[in-house]
């Protein structure tokens, strides 16, 4: 009876475990495309590699995606996420509208920073002739969440009450600018003065989008 339940033990244990890879394979997945765009770009890189690197067939990526753009949507949907998620980190410490916009642009370059393969993949593939609603909506959250900022300031009086879209796509230009140029190695700074360097540019920005009108043909 002892070596009986011991054995039955050993197999639910076992059991237990088979579940847990099926859960994390999509994570290890995506773990394991980050890697190797990190190496070879996300236009070179294949699902057969994707899959050798994560350790399982070259058949399991397709429990989860239908090809390599479905998994590149998905490793843009996680950055965009991940994006959203670091601005707003950035924003709580603001005290005023203000503020807090010019300490999103901090957590975009400090996201970018952190992780230049998910800006590869979210702004440098082509544009997926299919939408996938998973990367459409995690890139529309990351724009809303600068576009309520900008509206917050101008309820605050800190810009005019012009297209608050044409105030975000003009914040957008400059912080992405800044990241990409980060990100490349482009600027003589580290990572401490990237970020200051940051906030000196969204002040920059911020002043000369309060002095400036949105022309009437934007929108």
């Amino acid at each position: 009876m002892l070596r009986l339940s011991t054995c039955c033990a050993t197999k639910g244990a076992v059991a237990a475990k088979r579940p847990y890879h099926r859960v994390n394979l999509k994570q290890s997945l995506l773990d394991a495309a980050l890697a190797l765009i990190a190496e070879v770009g996300p236009q070179v890189f294949t699902l057969r590699e994707v899959a050798r690197r994560a350790g399982v067939s070259h058949n399991a990526p397709y429990r989860h995606f239908r090809d390599k753009d479905d998994l590149l949507a998905a490793v843009a949907a996680q950055g965009f996420n991940q994006l959203t998620k670091s601005m707003q980190k950035a924003m709580a410490k603001g005290s005023t509208a203000a503020e807090r916009l010019s300490l999103a642009g901090r957590g975009y370059v400090r996201f970018a920073l952190e992780w230049p393969q998910h800006i590869l993949v979210m702004f440098e593939t082509p544009v997926m002739e299919e939408q996938r609603p998973e990367h459409f909506q995690a890139a529309e959250r990351a724009f809303q969440t600068l576009l309520d900022a900008i509206v917050a300031v101008q309820a605050e009086g800190g810009l005019s009450q012009g297209e608050p879209q044409t105030f975000a796509l003009a914040a957008w230009s400059a912080v992405h600018g800044l990241a990409k140029l980060a990100t490349g190695g482009r600027l003589p700074f580290d990572k401490k003065q990237t970020l200051r360097f940051a906030d000196y540019l969204t002040e920059v920005l911020a002043c000369g989008m309060a002095s400036v009108s949105v022309p009437k043909n934007s929108g």
